[in-house]
Order: structure tokens, then C-alpha cells, then sequence
């Protein structure tokens, strides 16, 4: 297989100033996402599954590594044999069992190269050679496994690899996309050849799964693979989890709140998220509620650049930025907010939404993506057109003017919980996903797969 880049004129920027980010596209809106349908009868028995992750506790990044140690632990709470390739993560043992799942860790090899954006495809690729070589270790034995479960782009060519090898199926997760990381744009040669990995990925997986119909909008606008491949199953959360004692509430409350009302977000800071436009909302915010504080928990390479925008607007003391928060931590700090926002431009579904309500926080979030689908306007929650200030500051300030209803649309979202975004019903449809695979799967190495050319221009919203 050859990839073929296209060499195309740069995408307007995406580092632009505050006054300048308002997307200007139109993107599909799909209904509020629908509890879990039953899985079919059939086949129950347990299936033994190989799942390769870059990050798995204790060692996460964001939020692909909360959802495949959530899922690899429910699907071993129903009776399935899981193993978790991952990388390793400084003083955790190389192989143990933790909470039912056989987790394996890759060591890095003895040649650097840093985990960083000038050089992430080659650490991506040298990665790559130490994860397979854990995985076809972990993979020897007299009983075979029944699936292999490849999350994202990251672990592609051991994917492709093990598949090839061992002669069983390969389900793939979508997490995100790079074009939708950039707003259809792929700004630079890297993005590109990120945007080939991935299409190679789907290509190879003889099943893609994704977390919302929006994320089935963009694979299938992407790359085009067949429909009956792909299958959305919603990400999940423990809502008991991010249940926060009411002492615990208080004291976050104290800590963090003024006089007056307390907002808030949690999340990695980064242009995609729209924390800026939340930034830019504050002044009005704080002009219609006095004594407002906002507080925003995360960390990431934008803070510096959020951080500076706060200081010109002389938010001073309105504005705090906690670095990063555990979750440990964080039940507590939701629990506490008169309303936290989800501002993000780019969201294929939206974990800290479900966390948030879990945790009892009145919801405010940007109607794109998977967000659209866990928020009903005016029932679970409010919701702005992204990358809209004004509209922002409008749903935040209904939630702070009217606590009433807002606690009331709060109660509602959670109680959406365990029948939409349940793990074990999650992991019992990732199963019966598993299964779907094994009946259509396509083995060996594969010789048919044509040049993919990545076009100019933007690839989701021309």
C-alpha cells in the first residue's frame, strides 16, 4: 500500500485572536441519543479479547484512557477474557491483573524519541515496534484470542500486524479524527499523515465503532467505508463514581466561589475545546451576576495563551485556573458550580458532559458533535451554537438567573444515566460488536487497497 499527499495551500489559521474564532460551517444535528437497545439473543459465551491502547491507568492522558480501562474492566465484570496492551508507565510492573483484566505494558526501547509534536509520528512508530512485540508475546499460548480491539490511530501498525498474524478479527474505535480536530482542515503534512493512518485503520478493522452519530457522520464523509461496518455505542460513565458528598460540595464551594455564583469547566486546555470563548464571556457574565467566579480545571498548551486573554480583559481574581484536577477531586468541584460549560468546537462526544451531571452540575454545553446528542435543549440541560459568545453567556446566565430550574433540568440529566451511558450495557453491545466482526472478517495480509490521495481544501465542510 502507497499513501499519496496531496500538497495543498495552508487552511486559514487556527491560532487566531479571541474575536476571530467563530467557526463559520454548518455541521449535521442528530437526535438526543436513545437509551441502549437490548442486545439480541444468541451466542453468550465469553470471547477472549486483546485490546491495545497508548494509555491505560496509571498512565492517562485524557479521556481514551479512562474509556478503555472502563470498558475493559465491565466487559471482564461480565465474564470476558481481557487482555490490555498498553505502554508502560513509570514504576508500574511490566504484566499484573487489576480488577479483572490482564493488563500488559510495553517498555520503551533503549533509542529516544520524545513525546512530542515535532516528533511524534517517530515515536509513534517506535511505539509501535515495542507494542507489537509485547502484544505477540502476550498473544502466545495454546487458546487463541477471539478479537482484537485497536483504540485510535496510535496503535495502527501493531494492529494491522497482530491481525495479520494471528488471523482474527480487528475492531477498531474511533475516538476522534484529525480533520475534525481541525475543523475539516489538515493544516500541515503531519495532520496528513495522521489522516492516512487512520483511514488505514478503518479500512483494515473489520468493525468501526464510534461514540455518536455525529462521529458516524464524519468516518463514513471521511472515508467512506461501508455502512454495515460501522456501529455507534455511546461512552459511558460510572455515575456513582462522580457522586460527591454534600460536605465534600461545601468545601469545594468555599474554596472556590465568591459572593456571588460559581461557573465552571474541566477539560484539557486547547483551541478545540472553546475554553476562549467561555474566557471571553466572563466580563458580561460578571456585569449581570456580581461576585461571579469562574473556575476552570484543566491543563494543556493553550493555558498560557487562556491565561494571558483573562489578563487582558482584567478578569484578575474572577478567573482561576486550577491546573490539573483528579477525579478524585473533581465530583466535588462540579458539584459546587451553578452551571458548568462544555464550549468546545470540536467534540465527538463529550465524557465530561456525563460527568458533570453525574456529579449534579446544571449543563450548558455547545450543540456540535456528540454533545448535541447528550443534551436536550430546555429538558437536561442548555445548549449555544459553538464558537458563539454572546449565545454563551446567554445560557450560562439563564442557568445562574433561574437556579430552580436549572437543579430541575440537572436532575433530569442524571437520572439519563445508567439506562443511556451504563457500562455494563456498553460493554454487553460491545460484545455483541465483537461477535458481528467474527462473522464478516477479512484476514491476511490485505494487497487490494487503493492509493489514497488526501485532498485540498476542507474535507468535512466544503
Amino acid at each position: 500500500m502507497s499513501i499519496v499527499l496531496s500538497t495543498s495551500p495552508p487552511p486559514p489559521s487556527l491560532t487566531a485572536t479571541a474575536a476571530s474564532l467563530t467557526p463559520t460551517f454548518q455541521e449535521p444535528r442528530f437526535a438526543a441519543m436513545p437509551p441502549l437497545p437490548p442486545v439480541a439473543p444468541g451466542d453468550q459465551s465469553s470471547l477472549r479479547i486483546l485490546m491495545l491502547s497508548w494509555e491505560y491507568p496509571p498512565l492517562v492522558v485524557g479521556g481514551l484512557g479512562r474509556h478503555v480501562h472502563a470498558l475493559a474492566t465491565s466487559l471482564a465484570a461480565i465474564g470476558h477474557d481481557v487482555t490490555v496492551v498498553t505502554r508502560h508507565a513509570p514504576g508500574s510492573p511490566l504484566t499484573e491483573i487489576a480488577e479483572g483484566v490482564r493488563i500488559v505494558r510495553a517498555p520503551e526501547d533503549p533509542v529516544t524519541f520524545p513525546l512530542a509534536t515535532p516528533s511524534l509520528l517517530a515515536w509513534t512508530m517506535a511505539f509501535n515496534h515495542t507494542l507489537t512485540r509485547a502484544a505477540l508475546k502476550a498473544a502466545e499460548g495454546d487458546e487463541p484470542y477471539d478479537v482484537i480491539h485497536a483504540h485510535d490511530w496510535l496503535v495502527t501498525h501493531t494492529a494491522v500486524t497482530l491481525k495479520e498474524h494471528l488471523g482474527v478479527p480487528l475492531v477498531a474505535t474511533i475516538h476522534a479524527t484529525e480533520a475534525g480536530r481541525h475543523q475539516g482542515w489538515l493544516p500541515e503534512e503531519m495532520n496528513k499523515c495522521i489522516h492516512s493512518v487512520e483511514w488505514w485503520l478503518t479500512q483494515e478493522a473489520d468493525r468501526v465503532l464510534c461514540c455518536s452519530e455525529y462521529m458516524k457522520w464524519e468516518i463514513s464523509k471521511l472515508w467512506s467505508p461501508a455502512d454495515d461496518r460501522i456501529e455507534v455505542i455511546p461512552n459511558g460513565v460510572d455515575d456513582r463514581a462522580w457522586y460527591a458528598p454534600p460536605d465534600k460540595i461545601a468545601q469545594a464551594r468555599r474554596r472556590l466561589a465568591g459572593k456571588g455564583p460559581l461557573v465552571g469547566f474541566a477539560g484539557r486546555l486547547v483551541y478545540e475545546k472553546g475554553v476562549q470563548h467561555l474566557v471571553e464571556a466572563v466580563p458580561r457574565l460578571r456585569q449581570e451576576h456580581p461576585g461571579l467566579r469562574v473556575v476552570i480545571s484543566g491543563d494543556g498548551p493553550y493555558r498560557g495563551e487562556l491565561q494571558e486573554q483573562a489578563a487582558k480583559l482584567h478578569l484578575g481574581a474572577t478567573v482561576v485556573f486550577t491546573g490539573f484536577l483528579s477525579e478524585r477531586e473533581l465530583p466535588a468541584v462540579f458539584g459546587a458550580t451553578d452551571a458548568t460549560v462544555v464550549p468546545s468546537l470540536y467534540e465527538p462526544f463529550g465524557m465530561v458532559a456525563l460527568e458533570a451531571a453525574a456529579a449534579g452540575a446544571p449543563l450548558a454545553v455547545a450543540a456540535t458533535g456528540g454533545l448535541a446528542e447528550i443534551v436536550e435543549p430546555g429538558v437536561s440541560g442548555l445548549t449555544f451554537p459553538h464558537g458563539d459568545t454572546d449565545a454563551l453567556a446567554c445560557a450560562v446566565g439563564r442557568l445562574l438567573a433561574d437556579q430552580p430550574t436549572a437543579r430541575r433540568m440537572a436532575e433530569h440529566a442524571r437520572g439519563l444515566l445508567p439506562q443511556r451511558y451504563g457500562w455494563r450495557g456498553i460493554a454487553a453491545r460491545t460484545a455483541a460488536a465483537y461477535r458481528a466482526s467474527g462473522r464478516s472478517v477479512r484476514v491476511g495480509v490485505r494487497t487490494g487497497l487503493a492509493q489514497l490521495t488526501v485532498p485540498s481544501g476542507n474535507l468535512l465542510y466544503a
